[in-house]
């Protein structure tokens, strides 16, 4: 009997066999993953294993092949990306993808835009009260947003304008202005110094603990990943190598072999 999809000990996200080919190229093969809710799983893997890949499926912007996406026991493999985006998953980029024509602040309140109220077109030609109400509570939202991130001081800059770990913490401050179920971080922490990594790891505890979140995070900073990660799953040339605690997963030979390499550090993770 399949658990229902409030039973919290069901995974929020359950793929079962997912395949992407491109042409010849098998990208992902009968990939299985869970992640459960409030859990933060971390995807790792060498260049070219297929986590964008299976991000790309997870967010609805590609379509497998083959296989099948749960979302809290629903199906929504054949849904849109922006049906997801309703259901709560959010998604950074491995490329920083803002609105760089925007200052912070509004690229922030971009997702909220989205909510009704405030007297729709009309409200906003004619600046009805209703509009001015909602727009002046959503920019309060945005200012409790970047106060979090760390970005209030960065609200009328240009987007365009901000070295890359400030552009990588815009985006994730946009992906959490409504609060996320599902938190896709594709390397979050890439081009982030070691306090913005730290502000970055603060954030992602706090969401876990305020809105029970659950995140599956892709980074190549395997010190990071492991520290912040309940779990890991390895993928390599597009299957799953190996799944497990990070103690774990930093003890397989298999894994070691064919991406951590290297020696331990003095905490025990390796460098990849």
């Amino acid at each position: 009997m399949r658990p229902s999809p409030l039973d919290s000990t069901s995974p929020l996200l359950d793929l079962r066999e997912i395949t992407v080919r491109f042409g010849g190229i098998q990208a992902l093969d009968q990939v299985g993953l869970t992640v459960g809710h409030g859990e933060t799983v971390g995807l790792i893997g060498p260049n070219g294993a297929g986590k964008t890949t299976l991000f790309d499926v997870i967010s609805g912007v590609r379509r497998p092949n083959g296989g099948t996406v749960l979302l809290d026991g629903g199906d929504v493999t054949r849904l849109s990306e922006t049906a997801r985006a309703r259901r709560g998953v959010r998604r950074t980029f491995q490329r920083v993808q803002t609105f760089g024509w925007l200052s912070v602040e509004d690229n922030v309140l971009v997702p909220l835009d989205g909510r009704r109220g405030g007297g729709g077109f009309a409200g906003d030609v004619l600046s009805l009260p209703g509009r001015r109400k909602r727009e002046q509570q959503r920019r309060a939202l945005v200012a409790e947003v970047l106060e979090r991130c760390g970005l209030a001081a960065y609200a009328g800059e240009q987007a365009s304008s901000l070295p890359i770990g400030i552009a990588r913490m815009v985006e994730l401050a946009r992906a959490i202005a409504e609060p996320p179920r599902l938190l896709l971080l594709d390397e979050p922490a890439s081009g982030l110094d070691d306090g913005e990594a730290t502000v970055l790891a603060a954030l992602l505890a706090d969401l876990r603990a305020t809105s029970g979140c659950s995140v599956l995070l892709v980074e190549h900073d395997t010190d990071f990943v492991m520290r912040h990660s309940d779990r890991i799953v390895v993928l390599h040339q597009g299957s799953v190598l190996a799944e497990g605690t990070p103690a774990r997963i930093q003890a397989e030979p298999s894994v070691r072999a064919a991406y951590l390499g290297g020696a331990p550090d003095r905490d025990g993770a390796r460098s990849a």
